[in-house]
């Protein structure tokens, strides 16, 4: 972290996956074991699960996701540009 980036993790990446037999636990354990971020919420259901996680690196959730069905609402958010006042 440095005096202009004062977040250790700059993007705030959102979205749903809609799929079959989705588990929010193993979504969760996967996303512990293999990317570096904080603030994880991973909740639904079986058939539609809601993502937001603080990353430096929001393609790979995406790759991920995508891999476990279909991707939509997707947001990704620059914490340190809306930070300075700017559009994130």
């Amino acid at each position: 972290m440095s005096e202009e980036n004062p977040l250790e993790y700059r993007y705030d990446t959102q979205l749903l996956i809609e799929g079959e037999d989705l588990d929010e636990d193993e979504i969760g354990e996967y996303f512990e074991e293999n990317f570096k971020g904080d603030c994880l919420l991973a909740v639904g259901d079986d058939e539609l699960i809601k993502i937001h996680y603080h990353t430096n690196e929001p393609w790979d959730v995406l790759k991920y996701c995508a891999t476990l069905g279909e991707i939509y609402d997707i947001v990704v958010e620059d914490m340190v540009r809306q930070a300075a006042g700017l559009q994130g």
